[in-house]
């Protein structure tokens, strides 16, 4: 299903004109949860991305049971109580960045990042500022930015309510080749 989306996405960015397509199937997206009790940290380095760097498009998915816990317990209980992880097996992102990346130079650009993140069945426009990176014929992206639960329809049942923030802090880097 990840390979089809991507290829589509490949695709469709190629027919619709002249495209500059960046790849990776090793991004990384972790979240961070600080609470009264108990700080949650988890990490997922199988994210797919794909960016078109002549058109400033972008888009990412990948699987919620991918995210690795430091405690068996909490990747346990995010899989079937907070994510629910089976009904909603993947997250993505499908959206565009604003700024100028010189891919003939290497160096470091500041972007904004705008689209639509889809956690949980809920879709939900986000826009946050962001780095794209030149390096050696690689795109290298990174950005950090916050989510409410609340927003994504998850649920923080009352007797765990100090051990889960309400507001979770993601964080985005990636390694993009040319395609």
């Amino acid at each position: 299903m990840k390979k089809i989306f991507l290829i589509g996405l490949a695709l469709s960015l190629y027919i619709n004109g002249y495209s500059q397509l960046y790849m990776t199937r090793t991004g990384y997206i972790g979240f961070l949860s600080t609470a009264t009790l108990e700080n949650i940290k988890a990490d997922n380095n199988q994210v797919y991305a794909v960016i078109d760097a002549g058109k400033k498009e972008m888009a990412f998915i990948l699987l919620m049971k991918s995210f690795l816990f430091e405690k068996e317990l909490q990747q346990e209980h995010f899989n079937e109580n907070y994510a629910e992880s089976d009904k909603y097996p993947k997250a993505n992102f499908s959206g565009s960045y604003t700024g100028d990346v010189d891919l003939s130079k290497d160096g470091l650009y500041p972007v904004t990042v705008k689209g639509n993140l889809t956690i949980h069945g809920v879709t939900k426009a986000i826009e946050t500022p962001a780095t794209m990176e030149v390096r050696s014929g690689h795109l290298l992206g990174q950005c950090v930015f916050t989510i409410s639960l609340e927003d994504y329809n998850i649920s923080i049942p009352a007797v765990v309510k100090d051990k889960i923030a309400k507001q979770v802090t993601i964080t985005v880097k990636i390694d993009c080749t040319p395609k």
